[in-house]
């Protein structure tokens, strides 16, 4: 694996191909993390933070530039910024998943809920509005590329089994939090790692009101704020992605000035 970083001589170049990442002792492949955005600052800041980590960061300030990289050579994972200039977010992942299918977050403005829709429908795995908290970014990685590859050991992790949640099996749900896979009636529902979490804290006790600010504390475990009313938007995607394996579906109850709360069945 390459560690030579290359100069930003034009707009075209990427930051660095790969930059110096820890060593590791040969227990487990580092994880390569490809991060695009057209802000010097967030990609120096996002690496550093990454890279003590464990990982191994790959930048690149366009999405032209980033497009034949991931092609040529994908990473274990990419972090696109929606809003860029010659090809955004949204035109590098449509691009990118034409020809490959490693997992991406999405880094979008507060309250781009559009931006947020479209970028899930066109297959991103989850996305963290800015500003956003390292940490938090970090454990998304960490769980999307978990669900990915459920027995690899990630980033600084040692190779001992992480405690997973226990599975949850409630009527016609089911959730296996250690694989982040969820089934309704047998059939597969794919969420992303936000949407998961939020169901889970519901699941967990059906019937039990959880308010807003209960559900994003279960989904965003950080020191981080969060609009608590981001929290009815990824409910009505859940619903909407439900309702494909089942019309019918009406498991998550609105409360209307308290919450949310999963009817067990």
């Amino acid at each position: 694996m390459a560690n030579e970083t290359e100069a930003l001589d034009t707009h075209d170049s990427p930051l660095g191909e790969a930059s110096d990442a820890p060593a590791h002792d040969g227990s487990h492949k580092a994880i390569e993390i490809a991060l695009v955005d057209d802000d010097r600052n967030i990609l120096t800041t996002v690496s550093i933070a990454l890279q003590a980590e464990g990982f191994v960061t790959r930048l690149y300030s366009d999405g032209e530039t980033a497009l034949r990289a991931l092609i040529e050579n994908p990473p274990d994972l990419a972090v696109f910024d929606i809003k860029m200039p010659r090809m955004d977010g949204m035109q590098l992942l449509r691009h990118v998943r034409e020809h490959v299918a490693l997992p991406i977050i999405f880094l979008t403005s507060k309250d781009d809920e559009a931006d947020e829709e479209a970028g899930l429908e066109l297959g991103a795995d989850d996305y963290i509005a800015k500003p956003f908290s390292l940490r938090l970014l970090t454990a998304r990685i960490r769980a999307i590329l978990r669900r990915a590859q459920p027995d690899l050991a990630i980033g600084n992790e040692t190779s001992e089994p992480v405690p997973a949640n226990p599975r949850i099996d409630r009527g016609r749900l089911y959730m296996d939090p250690a694989r982040h896979q969820v089934s309704w009636d047998g059939k597969t529902v794919s969420l992303t790692v936000t949407e998961f979490l939020i169901l889970e804290a519901l699941a967990a006790r059906p019937g039990v009101i959880k308010s807003r600010n209960q559900l994003m504390d279960a989904a965003y475990p950080d020191d981080v704020f969060v609009d608590d009313r981001t929290v009815d938007s990824h409910i009505k995607r859940m619903r909407r992605k439900f309702r494909v394996v089942d019309p019918e579906f009406g498991a998550i109850d609105t409360l209307y000035g308290a919450g949310y709360s999963f009817t067990d069945g």
